[in-house]
């Protein structure tokens, strides 16, 4: 009866194991986005923040959960990747509401064409539907122009996929896509601290938190033993997040912060 008792207690406490490292799974890539939220909704100001960061998990997660339909994973990684659509999605309204409330007298931009109502728009626009100038793109003035390209974007690629779904090499390159895609987050960041010697600006509490979760995240894939990308794009995500982290350290001991200013430090890639 004793040894009965243990086994029960033992793989119930392997279940709880279970679902607490599925949870935080699904829910960990968000955390970080949280208190950044909050900061932008109390501050009314945008400025720390990148939307580029919105930009590169959508793409991201739309082609992980594409790659689903060609080679079923994990369940807790797909609602990871759905999670997070709509973690970024509520960023990207916040974030599109107060920079438009903050700027005065300036033209509005349009994914779709111009609304010949706008009051602001006189002359007819120079395209007739999309506006794919770079100076523009992903710099529009409302948030349901950001959900038309991502529906764009998302119906594009889902019928290349379907069309695709059973080549082997397809479904592959689409996941090895969607876990580089998000690997590569931290690069620009790296680059700029490179390219400034310095670190001043950035969050070293926000680092520690991505390595952490990328820790995790990697551990986990090979644990569960995830599709192989997973698990390479995952060890890479926590090279980038060290190297940054190293960079802190020989800045911060080699080279005195330099004073810059505050529109000298663009946002990188990842939320600072």
């Amino acid at each position: 009866m004793e040894a009965g008792g243990s086994e029960w207690l033992l793989v119930a406490v392997q279940q709880l194991v279970s679902w607490g490292a599925a949870g935080a799974m699904v829910f960990g890539g968000v955390v970080p986005y949280i208190p950044q939220y909050r900061d932008i909704r109390r501050t009314q100001n945008a400025e720390g923040f990148s939307t580029y960061v919105c930009l590169v998990l959508l793409v991201a997660n739309i082609l992980r959960i594409l790659f689903w339909f060609g080679r079923r994973f994990e369940s807790p990684l797909l609602w990871q990747s759905i999670i997070m659509i709509i973690t970024m999605l509520l960023m990207l309204k916040l974030c599109t509401e107060v920079r438009v409330s903050n700027e005065l007298n300036i033209k509005r931009r349009s994914f779709a064409a111009a609304d010949s109502k706008d009051e602001e728009i006189k002359a007819p626009p120079k395209r007739s539907y999309l506006d794919f100038d770079l100076n523009y793109f992903w710099h529009w003035s409302k948030f349901a122009d950001y959900v038309q390209c991502v529906l764009t974007f998302t119906g594009v690629t889902g019928y290349i996929t379907y069309l695709w779904l059973d080549s082997s090499l397809f479904v592959e390159t689409l996941g090895f896509l969607a876990v580089f895609t998000e690997a590569m987050l931290g690069v620009p960041q790296l680059y700029r601290n490179y390219r400034n010697r310095s670190t001043e600006g950035m969050s070293v509490k926000m680092v520690l938190m991505w390595t952490s979760g990328d820790t995790f995240k990697t551990v986990y894939f090979i644990l569960n033993q995830a599709p192989f990308q997973f698990s390479i794009c995952g060890l890479l995500q926590v090279f980038v997040d060290v190297a940054i982290l190293l960079q802190v350290y020989l800045y911060s001991s080699y080279h005195p912060q330099k004073p810059v200013s505050h529109a000298a430090h663009p946002a990188s890639t990842k939320a600072l």
